[in-house]
């Protein structure tokens, strides 16, 4: 193992400090979680060198190493929520809200880009952990949607994650919601059909029962106005962690379209490319990301590890996920910033996917 492999331990960081500031100071819980996002913004920027990342691993198998990050990240966010549990218990129902934002801070950025790493593996104990991540923030239809209904219409007009040219994040957020929730439960449906089988056999069915107890639960521990902010907390830190996960889905395809090869019944989509997703190989960002950003890499080769993807040649963010998440929060500033790019690398092959006014 290299030395520049243990940064990905950095993708501890965040769970162990969010257990110690929604334990220790909630009531500046949510202050704290801003400064830390910003302070990841500023080191992917400022930090020397800090705009690219070490190289792939290239020579062999990724030791256990990698999935014992992994892994172990998965107690650290199960500790986490019941950390937040305890803390909104004794809460006022501000300070409930912050906790409930740092919280789902980092089971969206971290527990959701972990779960999708760890979904894709071809570990059954793997796709397990996936499972139960994904069903800690309430959104277990990702585990069906993103790996059989994203990844083969990823960059297409099909493809409800997929942010089409000129569309703002506050159009894309309602649409990609709903459409990957009726996708993935259409693709379950399907999936039973064909299997001539039943849905008290469907691993959905079972994750949002999960949730749903998980949400009636403190009714159980709690006096019901205690119970009340428990409830609210482990909804709103769901809210917080998928609403970051569809954030980062707009950002990955944004106005990159496949195009139709052939045309009437011969018509088929071009293979994903390198043209198809936005890369960044910004240090910290990736480190703590398990280096989603390189993206293109990652559609490309959906069996690869984290620590085997390299950046390819693709179109660039100007920024790594955090910074590019606050410039679309401002529409006319990420489009400003981001269609010059697209332009740029037009000639490569990126092709728009339609054309809709901004929100």
């Amino acid at each position: 193992m290299r030395v520049s492999d243990l940064r990905f331990l950095l993708a501890w960081l965040l769970p162990l400090l969010a257990i110690y500031s929604v334990s220790a100071t909630p009531t500046i819980t949510a202050l704290g979680t801003l400064g830390v996002w910003w302070g990841v913004v500023l080191l992917d920027a400022l930090l020397p060198g800090g705009q690219r990342s070490p190289g792939p691993w290239v020579t062999t198998a990724p030791p256990a190493y990698f999935r014992l990050v992994l892994r172990t990240y998965v107690l650290l966010h199960l500790a986490l929520i019941g950390a937040g549990c305890l803390a909104a218990a004794q809460a006022d129902w501000l300070v409930v809200a912050g906790i409930a934002f740092t919280v789902g801070f980092v089971t969206g950025s971290q527990g959701i880009t972990f779960a999708h790493e760890l979904g894709h593996s071809k570990s059954r104990v793997d796709r397990a952990l996936a499972w139960v991540l994904m069903t800690s923030v309430c959104y277990g239809h990702f585990m069906v949607e993103h790996y059989r209904g994203h990844h083969p219409r990823a960059a297409t007009l099909d493809d409800p994650a997929s942010a089409r040219f000129g569309e703002s994040l506050y159009r894309f957020l309602p649409r990609t919601v709903a459409g990957s929730f009726v996708s993935g439960w259409r693709l379950e449906a399907q999936r039973l059909q064909q299997f001539r089988s039943t849905w008290w056999r469907s691993p959905l069915v079972w994750s949002s029962a999960v949730s749903v107890l998980m949400l009636v639960a403190p009714l159980l521990l709690w006096p019901t106005a205690t119970a009340a902010k428990v409830i609210v907390f482990l909804a709103a830190q769901s809210v917080v962690a998928f609403l970051l996960l569809e954030m980062v889905n707009y950002i990955e395809h944004y106005g990159l379209q496949r195009a139709t090869v052939g045309s009437g019944a011969t018509a088929r989509r071009e293979p994903f490319g390198i043209a198809h997703a936005w890369n960044a190989d910004h240090l910290m960002s990736n480190s703590m990301l398990a280096n989603l950003q390189r993206h293109s890499d990652h559609h490309m080769h959906a069996w690869k590890s984290y620590p085997a993807l390299a950046l390819l040649p693709g179109p660039q963010l100007p920024a790594g996920y955090p910074g590019c998440i606050a410039l679309a929060l401002v529409p006319p500033l990420w489009f400003a910033v981001i269609h010059p790019r697209m332009q740029a690398f037009k000639p490569a092959g990126t092709a728009r996917m339609g054309v809709e006014t901004s929100a």
